[in-house]
């Protein structure tokens, strides 16, 4: 039998790019989503739909002990497409709750089903103010103000639950800003950009072939370095999901 994953946030925009990618690479995919009426698309893409909240911690853990998954994917989030400035403000409140307390209650119920790796979504433009281009062992802005600090905290929140889950091998990938299908934006922007696609390669990369750390996925710009997820995962800003990937 093949490997079973759990894709929490199967149907956003990278979930929507991964599941084919887990699929067509032999795993079995059990794709978490809130909303029952999303099951459907889910079935359709190639996964078993898992209709369960994050926010309940009881029955996630059901959920995931009952799969017994080898990794769980964590690609959770409620923002609005192409990050609407206007819709902001209370997005950011609610993106930070699915970081601190959704990753919290998935990381457990990951070990709760002796589950082997964890693999998280964080973001790659989250660095405190330095030299670049950024490293992933340099600090986050967690001195920032607005809307920023809440961001930054709610992802310093998902990344300490994730890579502090002894014995979970936990994996974190600081995303560039999406573009592509599903995100609002179809058109690189910014300076740390990737595209949805090249962003579901890591996730797929990074469940082969990382033991854990943290990787910058992001397209080749000055601001933020993306050579370990290079090396290490061989990763590449290009990769498509007609792409057979990298050997």
């Amino acid at each position: 039998m093949s490997e079973r994953i759990f894709l929490a946030g199967a149907t956003g925009a990278i979930g929507t790019a991964l599941v084919p990618l887990l699929a067509r690479a032999g795993y079995t995919v059990y794709g978490g989503t809130r909303r029952a009426e999303r099951a459907a698309a889910l079935e359709a893409a190639g996964a078993t739909a898992v209709v369960v909240d994050v926010f309940d911690a009881a029955a996630l853990s059901a959920a995931l002990v009952r799969i017994g998954p080898a990794v769980v994917i964590h690609q959770l989030t409620d923002l609005p497409p192409g990050l609407d400035p206007a819709r902001m403000g209370d997005a950011a409140l609610r993106n930070a709750r699915i970081r601190d307390e959704g990753t919290r209650n998935l990381a457990a119920a990951a070990r709760a089903a002796g589950c082997a790796r964890f693999v998280a979504q964080s973001i790659a433009w989250a660095y405190a103010p330095g030299t670049k281009p950024f490293t992933e062992d340099q600090p986050l802005d967690l001195d920032a103000e607005g809307n920023r600090r809440i961001s930054v905290r709610g992802i310093a929140a998902l990344e300490k639950w994730a890579l502090d889950s002894f014995p979970l091998a936990a994996t974190v990938l600081r995303y560039g800003l999406l573009y592509g299908p599903g995100t609002g934006a179809q058109a690189p922007s910014g300076p740390s950009p990737v595209h949805v696609e090249a962003a579901a390669w890591a996730a797929l990369l990074a469940t082969r072939r990382a033991s854990g750390g943290i990787f910058n996925v992001v397209e080749d710009k000055d601001d933020v370095s993306n050579e370990k997820a290079r090396r290490v995962l061989g990763w590449t800003p290009e990769l498509r999901l007609t792409d057979a990937g990298p050997r």
